[in-house]
């Protein structure tokens, strides 16, 4: 009788990334991953476990609850994508000012990016970018140091050039252009900064629109830290 031949055993190696390489000396590392999209919630949060037993990960929904439940978590890194940063970025620093921004989904347009680096994120991750260097932007962040591509480098040294430029000078918004920038700060839409200062929402728009000019920037979310970086100090 033909004895049977024993089939050879299957072995897969996962690739050795940077990540891998800073494990090894971690003692764990706890990110708070916060979306709207459930699927990324989900699946993304049980990705990064599977990839790296040493992550604890705890998904948030960007919801009323999330400034409670970050400073609860008090996160090692807050992983967000580029739309939730947009929604919730002051939110993001005053829950978790010594937690590490890493921002995934970005695409390296201009005001992606001025947007991420304004909120002193610690990592960027673009649409097309694997788990691996999403791994590795975590693993950059811990390290103190900046995850990001040549393009986001050359982007953000540009910009504290500008800043450096224009530092010391006076902007030259009126005290009512100055409050509704505070007020845009705070989240308020033109609605809610008209009513607050019991002037026409028609108004609001002209000093908005002013203000944009006079700041040189295109959006109004950019105002505050345009005249944050112009001053030194927060408006």
């Amino acid at each position: 009788m033909t004895a049977r031949r024993s089939r050879p055993v299957e072995t897969t190696f996962a690739p050795f990334t940077p990540a891998a390489r800073v494990a090894d000396s971690r003692t764990g590392t706890r990110i708070a991953l916060v979306t709207a999209v459930r699927l990324l919630q989900e699946g993304l949060a049980r990705l990064l476990r599977d990839r790296d037993p040493l992550l604890t990960v705890d998904a948030v929904a960007p919801d009323g609850a999330v400034v409670s439940r970050l400073v609860s978590l008090a996160p090692d890194v807050v992983l967000v994508d580029i739309a939730t940063l947009r929604a919730l970025r002051g939110a993001l620093q005053q829950a978790v000012p010594a937690s590490r921004l890493v921002v995934f989904a970005v695409d390296e347009a201009e005001d992606d990016l001025l947007a991420c680096a304004e909120a002193g994120v610690a990592g960027f991750v673009g649409r097309e970018a694997s788990v691996e260097e999403l791994l590795a932007a975590i693993a950059s962040a811990q390290r103190g140091e900046l995850h990001c591509s040549p393009r986001v480098a050359a982007l953000i040294f540009r910009r504290l050039t500008a800043l450096v430029r224009h530092d010391g000078e006076q902007l030259a918004l009126t005290s009512r252009q100055l409050q509704i920038v505070r007020l845009i700060e705070q989240g308020l839409s033109n609605k809610e900064i008209a009513r607050h200062l019991s002037i026409e929402v028609s108004t609001v728009k002209n000093h908005v629109h002013n203000v944009l000019g006079k700041l040189q920037v295109r959006h109004r979310w950019q105002a505050p830290f345009r005249v944050a970086g112009s001053t030194g100090a927060r408006v």
